[in-house]
């Protein structure tokens, strides 16, 4: 076994094209391919998310589970690349996520590889989990921070909850957020955007307060907004789509991916509305945060830890109308010239690299 070979496990794969934790990953791969660091990389993917399935991405190697990385197979998928990483005696296994945790303590038992675990948020808690499935999450959280070797936590509220449940440290390391600005703008065909909209993006879930949002936005017909989220994905997305959509100052888009395509979406934005209120730092929010302009955010502690407290904060569609109709100039400049300065600061792909590697390299 070398310390010098480890891996990613627990995304749909690299490149990325899913969510935060595949852009983690590719970047992370990046950062390796940039550095020209010294270590063997490996990459586990989902070999049916991929219609051509390349053995190497910027020099890191691709291992394939013939398994869905989401949904009702994520844990059989994570205990199967877990267990193919073992089996190659891999140095240090980087999981994201707890789905395959509670295979843990069996691995440990005949492994000499090191386990480090970034829990994401706490998923179990999401309204979308009930019964035996959130049970099992839950169990897979305490499994992940027992019998892992380090644990990271990607926001210091969420490191003070492993404190306060577990009594063990976490390593916080955030997400990366300026490979937003990477691509140049490309108008979508067709596409005819409102004047001086405010955008807000995010996959249409419960705990991300999409119906708080359009609630308050169909009070402010003066203020179109432009909601880009995978409606036709679930009953609950298409309901308000049914519901809202035929509100003319609502636009209401289907996912967009294409980062060109996402860029010139963002860049004509006036301001920012996140509504997750579950999770750690999510990659949406430091995103959107590098492109400067104010954020109006929901009040948990995640959302506040990430933004330092200096963003707009809502609990409910009545604060929100009261957030965004008092975004006078001064103070939409305010709060922009504050999310870029935190952005700069704290959540770029340079110093995220940076803290992974440095961290592995001393486990």
């Amino acid at each position: 076994m070398s310390r010098a070979d480890w891996s990613i496990l627990g995304t749909v794969g690299v490149p990325g094209n899913y969510g935060g934790f595949e852009t983690l990953a590719e970047n992370l791969v990046r950062f390796h391919a940039r550095h020209d660091i010294d270590a063997t990389l490996s990459v586990y993917c989902s070999a049916r998310a991929f219609e051509t399935r390349p053995a190497r991405f910027q020099g890191a190697n691709l291992r394939y589970i013939s398994l869905d990385a989401n949904g009702p197979q994520s844990i059989a998928y994570d205990i199967l690349s877990l267990i193919d990483a073992v089996r190659r005696r891999t140095g240090v296994i980087l999981l994201l996520g707890v789905s395959g945790a509670l295979v843990l303590p069996f691995l440990r038992a005949f492994s000499r590889s090191r386990i480090v675990t970034n829990i994401d948020g706490v998923e179990w808690k999401r309204e979308k989990w009930t019964g035996i499935a959130r049970l099992i999450l839950r169990w897979s959280e305490w499994a992940a921070v027992r019998w892992s070797h380090v644990v990271i936590a990607d926001n210091t509220a969420i490191a003070e909850y492993v404190r306060e449940i577990y009594d063990t440290e976490c390593h916080v390391i955030a997400y990366g957020g300026d490979h937003a600005l990477g691509a140049e703008p490309v108008a979508v065909p067709g596409l005819v955007l409102p004047q001086g909209y405010t955008l807000s993006l995010c996959r249409i879930e419960p705990e991300n307060n999409i119906t708080m949002i359009l609630e308050a936005f169909v009070r402010m017909p003066d203020r179109p907004l432009v909601f880009v989220g995978n409606w036709g994905k679930s009953e609950y997305g298409r309901g308000l789509r049914a519901r809202f959509g035929a509100s003319p100052h609502l636009c209401l888009l289907d996912p967009i991916y294409d980062p060109g395509h996402l860029r010139w979406i963002r860049d004509g934005a006036r301001a920012y509305v996140h509504g997750h209120s579950a999770g750690g730092t999510n990659p949406s929010l430091v995103e959107m945060m590098h492109f400067g302009i104010p954020v109006v955010a929901h009040g948990c502690r995640f959302n506040r830890c990430t933004t330092e407290d200096r963003a707009a904060y809502f609990s409910s569609a009545q604060a929100l109308v009261e957030e965004v109709e008092g975004l006078d100039p001064a103070r939409a400049s305010e709060i922009g010239c504050a999310m870029i300065e935190i952005a700069r600061r704290r959540y770029t792909w340079e110093q995220v690299g940076r803290a992974y590697f440095d961290l592995i390299e001393r486990v």
